[in-house]
C-alpha cells in the first residue's frame, strides 16, 4: 500500500469548496491509491459526491489542489480537461442511461463519440464489456425494461467502454436489492483487479464496502475524519468514526437539527406546550 500511496492517481491537497456561504469541504487532504479500490463514506451532505465532481472537473476548487495523475484539474483548460476525462469512467447514482437507446447503443455511445473505431471493432468491444457485467444477452433491451440492478450494470459497462484508468461510482449500492448489491460489489472488485483500474466509490453500505475496499476515507464536518485500510478505520477511536461504523444513533452526529429551545418555540412551560399540542391534534 505504501508505494501506491506515495504515487496516488488522485490526490486532494488542502482543498476547500462550498456553495455560496455554505462550506462543504474545508482544507481537505486525501489520497486515492493507484490500482486500488477506495471507498468514500460519511454522513449525508458531507461532500462525497462533491469530491467526485471536483475530480471530474464539474466543480472547481476554491482553494487547494485536485490532482489527477499529478496534474491539477482546477487549472486545466477545456482541451486538457476533456483529455483527462477520457481517462475516467463515471457510474452515476441511478445509471443515467439514454432512455431512447437500447443497451447496446448505450454502451457503444462513448466509443462512437471519442474514437474512430470501425463498427465491427465497436461491436466486439461492446459485447466484451456487456459480457464482463453479465449482460451480453440483454443487448437489445431498452432501459425501461431493465431492473435497477441491471441498469447499474449496463451503466458500468458504458463507464469502462473506453478502458479508463479511473472509475468513479456514485452510490452504486443505493436503491437495489441485496442480491444486486452483492453482485455490484463483486463486479467493482473484479473489474478493478482484472482491468488494472483505480476505483473510487461513494457508499453508505458498510458490510459490502468494508469487504471490497482497500482504502476507506470517512468525511465529517467538511474534514477527513479518518482514512486508511478498512481495519484501521474500524479500529479508529475518533467518536464520530466510531458512531458511523457502528451505526449508532447517539454520538457527535445528532438526530435533531440545531434549533431554538423547546421553551423558546412553544413557551416557557414545555409541559403545557406539549398538552396544547396534543389537544390540537385531537380536535
Amino acid at each position: 500500500m505504501a508505494s501506491n500511496l506515495s504515487n496516488p492517481l488522485v490526490e486532494l491537497r488542502n482543498l476547500s469548496f462550498g456553495y455560496g456561504e455554505r462550506v462543504i469541504l474545508n482544507d481537505v487532504s486525501l489520497t486515492v491509491p493507484r490500482g486500488k479500490v477506495t471507498a468514500l463514506m460519511g454522513a449525508s451532505g458531507g461532500g462525497k459526491t462533491t469530491i467526485l465532481r471536483l475530480i471530474g472537473g464539474q466543480n472547481r476548487a476554491q482553494s487547494g489542489e485536485t490532482l489527477f495523475d499529478g496534474k491539477d484539474v482546477t487549472r486545466m483548460g477545456a482541451s486538457e480537461l476533456y483529455a483527462a476525462r477520457r481517462r475516467m469512467g463515471m457510474l452515476f447514482q441511478f445509471g443515467a442511461l439514454f432512455a431512447d437507446l437500447n443497451v447496446y447503443d448505450n454502451v457503444a455511445f462513448p466509443l462512437r463519440e471519442h474514437t474512430d473505431l470501425s463498427d465491427d471493432m465497436i461491436h466486439d468491444i461492446v459485447l466484451m464489456k456487456l459480457n464482463a457485467v453479465g449482460l451480453r444477452g440483454a443487448r437489445e433491451m431498452m432501459p425501461s425494461a431493465l431492473s435497477g440492478g441491471m441498469t447499474r450494470r449496463v451503466a458500468l459497462a458504458r463507464a469502462i467502454a473506453l478502458d479508463p484508468e479511473l472509475v468513479m461510482y456514485d452510490e452504486p449500492f443505493s436503491g437495489i436489492d441485496p442480491i444486486s448489491v452483492g453482485t455490484s460489489a463483486t463486479l467493482i472488485r473484479q473489474l478493478n483487479d482484472s482491468m488494472g483500474l483505480t476505483s473510487i466509490f461513494v457508499s453508505h453500505e458498510l458490510e459490502q464496502t468494508f469487504a471490497i475496499a482497500d482504502h476507506v476515507i470517512i468525511l465529517a464536518n467538511g474534514k477527513v475524519a479518518s482514512q486508511g485500510t478498512p481495519q484501521e478505520v474500524l479500529e479508529s477511536t475518533d467518536p464520530l468514526v466510531y458512531q458511523y461504523v457502528n451505526a449508532l444513533s447517539e454520538g457527535p452526529v445528532r438526530f435533531h437539527y440545531p434549533a431554538p429551545s423547546v421553551e423558546a418555540d412553544f413557551g416557557t412551560d414545555a409541559d403545557a406546550a406539549q398538552q396544547q399540542k396534543q389537544v390540537g391534534v385531537t380536535r
